[in-house]
């Protein structure tokens, strides 16, 4: 028998999750209790059970992760998320209850419900399993623990420093006395408030509304140290930022361009550049392309700078489950937070915390002084580069951007094959399967160990994904996306009822937009085809400049509508009789004006 057989023990289906010495660490896939320790040689005569057993015992089809929707994976990676530091120290007990303990307290989530998402994963393998309805079993507050709550807000938890007992004061004045001033019958007592105030009570709240979030993360927040490996337990923690990188670069006709933008993704566990863009132009313009890198095929990749590499060296194409940013304003924008819907969990680092980011910070640190000594009179640009006297870097630039990248490339896979991971805290496993120190080394052998956190996206989801949102309204005209008309077959009823609508498009091409709904991209056609082709910016401009026009002539298109009413008046008023109109004869009256007015020919 080996990991993950299903075997028949006590009459019950039972996983192995482990072995340790004589003993077999097994789980209860019936019960879904926690993992428990049993000498291997009573599980040896156990008959052998397949996964379509596990599923016939509950009478359950597992869905496909595929078939899931965005919704269904964003709640699986989440609660896969909350369980994977555990994953790798299933077998410790001790550690485990720890994390458990520590992650029901960071997510103020009970040690139950981890233990419940923990034991599913492990009886079936699946993080389909992970998926279950979204209940709300929270009780109603009453009317009294309403007016508690507001209190507390209103001038408890205030920059006034008011006591819990002038808080309840205050609230029996605004809440519990009748026209006259006088307290009612039947209002609450001060144990009660103080009882409502210690059951919800949260700290963090206390200090930052009292006395400000800047005084809070100088001297209350918690001082956990700066190790990265306290969260990221394993591989699927990746940590974001950007660099000006210090050398200046030239176009292909030598003229000066400027100094290039690196944003990059360093995974916090193994040390391994997830990916890389480097572009002249940064923002969430620079982070798209980080994403695309994330995902692309390394080999291939390299193939385009003439940098043959296997796939050992740079085996990664899936993004991490979890991101770790700063307060950037690209990381905090609307554009960058819809990766969530992907299942992504994103990390914005608070305040005063440089230290949390301190992988992604080596990382350019490394890769810069390992080209720095040989670009030097290159364009490389020294720390001296703002005192009197020094030479003009820009003047000696002479590396275009693509001869930079591959530099660049070949810094990043030293930084991942070759450059010693001195202080990496190697598991015994790790040590007895010579384990090399390296990052990708670190990384391969983590990919199939327990708590491997990566999400696997293909390029049309995540391009999808990063385009920009806007409003959209169904019309009869069609739904209008920034001024501009589109069209699609099976939304009469949506045509006709009206109506808004979240609509992704790309900015610099209005042939088409996508209606976001259910999780899904549906294509539209743009219907006014003047607009083909053209960028959303350039075709406002055209429509700016048609409405422009037609306003030039709206003064003089009035002034004939008024010249035309006063030519109508006069002929008019010419031809009015008192007498009444003759209408006996009319047929003979028009055979006669016809042989008048008949022109021959």
């Amino acid at each position: 028998m080996k990991k993950n057989d299903l075997i028949l023990y006590n009459e019950q289906i039972h996983r192995i999750l482990d072995y340790k010495d004589s003993q077999a660490l097994i789980i209860n896939c019936v019960k879904r209790t926690m993992p428990f320790f049993v000498y291997v040689d009573s599980t040896a005569s156990c008959p052998i059970c397949s996964e379509d057993d596990l599923l016939s015992t509950f009478n359950l089809s597992m869905q496909e992760y595929d078939s899931l929707s965005s919704v269904e994976k964003k709640i699986a990676h989440n609660r896969y998320t909350l369980i994977a530091p555990i994953l790798p120290f299933i077998s410790n007990v001790h550690m485990r209850s720890i994390l458990i303990n520590q992650i029901s307290k960071d997510n103020s989530i009970s040690k139950q419900t981890i233990r419940k998402y923990l034991c599913n994963y492990l009886s079936f393998q699946n993080v389909s399993i992970l998926v279950s309805s979204n209940k709300n079993n929270s009780k109603p507050l009453s009317n009294d623990e309403k007016n508690f709550r507001w209190a507390l807000n209103k001038y408890f938890y205030s920059r006034f420093h008011n006591s819990l007992k002038t808080a309840y004061l205050l609230m029996l004045k605004e809440k519990y006395t009748d026209s006259n001033g006088s307290l009612i019958a039947d209002f609450p007592k001060f144990h009660r408030f103080r009882y409502f105030y210690q059951k919800n009570k949260k700290l963090q709240n206390y200090y930052i509304s009292r006395d400000g979030i800047s005084n809070y993360n100088r001297n209350n927040r918690p001082l956990l140290g700066c190790s990265v490996y306290e969260y990221a337990n394993s591989i699927g923690v990746g940590m974001i930022d950007s660099t000006i990188c210090d050398v200046y670069l030239v176009n292909e006709e030598k003229n000066l361009v400027g100094r290039p933008i690196l944003t990059a993704c360093v995974d916090a566990y193994s040390g391994l550049c997830c990916g890389y863009s480097l572009s002249w132009e940064g923002g969430i313009y620079s982070l798209k392309l980080l994403m695309k890198n994330i995902i692309a095929d390394k080999v291939e990749w390299c193939k385009k700078f003439n940098i043959p590499i296997n796939n050992d060296e740079w085996n990664c194409n899936k993004l991490p489950a979890t991101f770790i940013t700063d307060k950037g304003k690209e990381y905090t924008s609307y554009i960058f937070e819809q990766l969530t819907e992907l299942g992504i969990n994103i990390v914005n680092l608070p305040p005063y915390r440089p230290e949390l980011k301190g992988s992604i910070e080596k990382f350019f640190d490394i890769v810069q002084n390992l080209y720095k000594p040989y670009l030097k009179g290159k364009g490389f640009v020294e720390s001296d580069f703002k005192e009197r006297g020094v030479p003009d870097y820009r003047k000696h630039a002479c590396l275009t951007l693509n001869d930079f990248e591959k530099i660049l490339l070949k810094c990043i896979i030293y930084y991942n094959t070759k450059r010693i991971l001195e202080s990496f805290p190697y598991t015994e496993e790790m040590i007895n399967d010579n384990i090399k120190p390296y990052s990708n080394c670190i990384w391969n052998y983590s990919i199939n160990n327990y708590g491997a956190n990566l999400i696997n996206v293909n390029s049309t989801d995540l391009d999808m994904t990063l385009l920009p949102r806007t409003k959209g309204k169904f019309t009869r005209k069609g739904l209008i996306v920034n001024s501009l008309r589109y069209k699609a077959n099976g939304f009469t009823e949506q045509f006709l009822k009206g109506g808004d609508c979240v609509v992704s498009y790309n900015p610099n091409f209005t042939s088409y937009v996508w209606l976001y709904q259910n999780g899904q991209y549906i294509k539209f056609q743009l219907i006014d085809s003047l607009y083909n082709d053209l960028s959303f910016e350039n075709a406002t401009s055209l429509k700016n400049k048609h409405t422009d026009c037609i306003k030039q002539f709206e003064h003089d298109s009035l002034q004939a509508k008024i010249d035309l009413i006063e030519d109508i008046q006069t002929i008019t008023n010419n031809c009015f009789s008192q007498s009444k109109t003759n209408i006996s004869s009319t047929k003979s009256t028009r055979m006669k004006e016809k042989r008048r007015t008949h022109i021959g020919g």
